[in-house]
């Protein structure tokens, strides 16, 4: 990393994301995100990335899943980006909102018609009986709405983390790593480099 950084994180997040889409073989959008239930105890789980802007981060879900329940719940998170083919990581930590309806409808019509009907036959993070149910239900679903768009699940939406913290670690020979974070002091994003 230049030791002249941009003052804003997302233009370097920006230039890093299209280095990983022309770089990374498999879903350069792939993060891991980290929620904790109200009383602290961690879940981590691989999502995708499908809107970032000075806002914030933006990922969909089904809201009754074990990451939607504790995003309701405790509306801090954590997320991490690995381009295992760049050798950089981005890490970020912040606040949780919930998407607007207008944002989630717009992104729920842009899905395949196979992953809108799933939305509606997946029971998201609840028991299992066999492949068989989830098939049935898949079929099901299908069936009911075999004509027309498909409606979106009132619980399935979209959340996005408002970083107060981002950091970009960038690989270093003998394990001497690049390390710069940014911290929003109010209005404004201070930076500072970290050892490895």
């Amino acid at each position: 990393m230049a030791d002249k950084a941009p003052q804003d994180p997302f233009t370097l997040f920006d230039t890093w994301f299209a280095e990983a889409k022309a770089a990374e073989p498999n879903d350069p959008n792939a993060m891991a995100v980290a929620t904790a239930t109200p009383d602290g105890r961690p879940s981590v789980r691989m999502v995708l990335l499908k809107a970032v802007d000075g806002g914030g981060f933006v990922f969909y879900t089904n809201y009754e899943s074990r990451k939607g329940r504790e995003l309701l719940a405790n509306r801090q998170a954590g997320l991490l980006f690995h381009w295992k083919s760049l050798r950089r990581q981005v890490r970020a930590v912040g606040d949780i909102e919930t998407v607007t309806d207008e944002e989630a409808e717009a992104y729920f019509r842009s899905r395949a018609r196979g992953s809108q009907i799933g939305a509606w036959a997946s029971k998201q993070s609840a028991p299992l009986e066999s492949r068989y149910e989830l098939e049935k239900r898949v079929a099901q679903v299908a069936a009911k709405h075999a004509l027309g768009k498909v409606p979106r699940p009132s619980y399935w939406s979209g959340f996005r983390l408002i970083p107060d913290e981002i950091e970009f670690w960038n690989d270093g020979r003998f394990r001497l790593h690049d390390r710069l974070v940014y911290r929003r002091d109010g209005g404004t994003w201070r930076t500072e480099k970290l050892y490895p």
